[in-house]
């Protein structure tokens, strides 16, 4: 393998900083055309549980604030496995066998991981929660009119898929620790009714105030605890 100067070090990150960014500016622009597509898209698990939905915009500015929040989201979505493989390019030549072995599967499984948490909440918590709001509020003793504001909705409905997005990322985070030799198999069964607890508190948190969505966050998380634990080394 060729050896390389600081400087040419330096050289070859920024450039593949540069190409970085520039998919970033195409992506941004692309996403800026498919934007209301997106908002549509987003929009779905809300017009599936009440076909009268209307939302509203509060503000004159909301609807260009919309359009480049959504912008970003898909310039950022099409960026990143983008930026994760030129990492991966810059960092390999440097890295022993071994330890390619312990980085790739943070390359390859998280965003896929991520991507499952995000459609699990898409497809499975969203529905449910917006079936319980839709219901507690029309169920008020003084008659309301629903009219959701649109970023109030968009920034609810993108933050639940990151935080399931993230949440996903459990398996994948023990079962590095345990092969990296800093967390054993033996000490996370022994805690592992701690675990559960914390995991119950979390999806408390990290959820609305409702029962359902925090049990299909907890029971999931629950699942990929389990899960981690079958794939670590003893």
């Amino acid at each position: 393998m060729k050896k390389m100067t600081m400087m040419q070090h330096f050289s070859e990150l920024r450039s593949r900083i540069l190409w970085t960014l520039a998919v970033f500016v195409i992506a941004f622009g692309f996403g800026w055309f498919v934007a209301p597509f997106v908002q549509e898209f987003l929009t779905a698990p809300l017009i599936a549980v009440w076909g009268d939905a209307q939302l509203i915009y509060t503000g004159l500015t909301d609807g260009l604030m919309v359009q480049l929040s959504l912008a970003m989201l898909v310039a950022l979505l099409i960026t990143t496995p983008v930026a994760l493989f030129e990492i991966w390019q810059f960092i390999a030549p440097g890295l022993h066998k071994k330890e390619r072995r312990f980085v790739v599967p943070i390359f390859v499984l998280s965003p896929i991981l991520f991507l499952a948490g995000a459609a699990f909440a898409f497809y499975a918590l969203l529905p449910f929660v917006f079936q319980f709001f839709i219901e507690l509020n029309t169920a008020a003793p003084v008659p309301a009119v629903i009219m959701p504001a649109v970023r109030n909705y968009l920034t609810f409905s993108i933050d639940m898929l990151k935080v399931f997005g993230i949440a996903f990322q459990l398996p994948l985070v023990m079962v590095l620790l345990n092969r990296a030799g800093v967390l054993s198999r033996a000490r996370v069964i022994r805690f592992r009714r701690y675990a559960i607890i914390f995991i119950v508190i979390a999806a408390a948190v990290l959820t609305p105030p409702d029962i359902v969505s925090q049990v299909l966050l907890a029971l999931p998380m629950w699942l990929l605890f389990e899960a981690s634990i079958w794939f670590m080394k003893k």
